[in-house]
């Protein structure tokens, strides 16, 4: 056990039990039109936040007429870097940090030596989608997924995807496999599953780079579902709340077929640990992707918001803590839930956030 991750865990549950229950996950760290803040947050990275940080900065900007928040849908990569060069004050990203770049200790914007914090504040099923005439939905294991992804299955009537579908029209026609052309975290949260679950087939290691040649490359989110939506015979994988109306894939989790679902994308969080050896307010979870238990969806994007734990700028401080305390609120996760899909953060997840982003400075 990590004790002092426990500790922070039971002073983050005390603090909260010292609020009212209704005071507790509200959005008053919003402000109000005669808000004191003032200035320009920058931030950036995960393309998968997109739609929800298009909502927080909107709600967070009319509550705080005098900031300017501008989020940069770059990629979690680019998001980290940036973080690191000192070009923004927080980034998204669909991984944390590794514990040995934290080691580095090379954040531009923080006070060496004072460390980071990383909120999974974005919770979301990755989806796979496809575009198949006349075929709505499909259900496939693990092994057939990674199959497919790798180039080992190239026909959308190969007995493997049949003998799961028997009551689909499936074409004598070729597979195109889509993946992200840039390092991505929803690239590296899915292979981490196929890796998981299906390691027979999936050989490479998980990364937010793709590993294997062919198919076809897309840049982001965006270049993913245009890519799907615009070809034939095409699958992909991205952020559920971008999925439209593409056709759409039920993972076998056990003896069941689970489609995708923010509560079934919750459960799978809840059911996983912090992650070892990290330090107070650093929230990474290992999710328990081979989880076998009932109504579970194995493929979750966990999507942090990181920041420093101190920074150099005071100005920079207030503007972070304020824009993070306000998207983990109850009021925060509702607006990322309607315009995103995500699933909000449990009571137990915003203790331990609200208690590190409290302690930013």
């Amino acid at each position: 056990m990590n004790i002092k991750r426990y500790g922070f865990l039971a002073v983050a549950a005390a603090a909260s039990l010292a609020l009212t229950s209704c005071a507790a996950n509200e959005s008053a760290a919003t402000g109000s039109a005669d808000s004191a803040l003032s200035g320009t947050l920058v931030g950036g990275g995960a393309t998968s936040q997109q739609s929800a940080q298009e909502a927080w900065v909107a709600a967070f900007q009319t509550a705080n007429p005098g900031v300017t928040v501008e989020y940069a849908p770059e990629g979690s990569g680019a998001g980290r870097d940036n973080f690191i060069a000192g070009a923004s004050s927080f980034a998204g990203s669909d991984r944390a940090f590794t514990s040995d770049e934290i080691a580095k200790d090379n954040f531009g914007s923080c006070t060496p030596g004072t460390g980071i914090i990383e909120i999974p504040a974005y919770i979301s099923p990755i989806a796979i989608v496809f575009n198949v005439d006349g075929v709505d939905s499909l259900d496939l294991d693990a092994a057939t997924i990674a199959g497919i992804f790798k180039g080992d299955i190239t026909k959308w009537n190969d007995e493997a995807i049949v003998s799961q579908n028997p009551d689909a029209n499936l074409p004598d026609a070729a597979i195109t496999a889509v993946h992200r052309s840039d390092e991505s975290g929803t690239t590296e949260n899915f292979t981490e599953y196929l890796s998981a679950v299906a390691g027979d087939v999936w050989d490479a290691e998980p990364s937010g780079d793709w590993a294997y040649e062919g198919g076809e490359a897309a840049q982001g989110t965006s270049g993913v579902i245009d890519a799907v939506t615009s070809g034939t015979g095409t699958i992909g994988y991205a952020d559920a709340s971008r999925a439209g109306d593409l056709g759409t894939v039920s993972v076998k989790v056990g003896d069941d077929y689970v489609p995708y679902s923010a509560e079934a994308a919750a459960a799978i969080v809840d059911a996983s640990p912090f992650a070892d050896g990290r330090e107070d307010g650093d929230l990474a979870i290992e999710l328990d992707r081979a989880s076998t238990e009932s109504g579970v969806y194995p493929i979750v994007l966990v999507s942090y918001l990181i920041a420093c734990n101190e920074y150099q700028d005071a100005d920079a401080a207030a503007l972070t803590k304020a824009y993070l305390s306000y998207v983990i609120s109850k009021d925060g996760q509702k607006a990322g839930q309607e315009a995103a899909g995500i699933a909000p953060i449990s009571q137990k997840l915003f203790d331990a956030a609200n208690t590190a982003v409290e302690a930013i400075k």
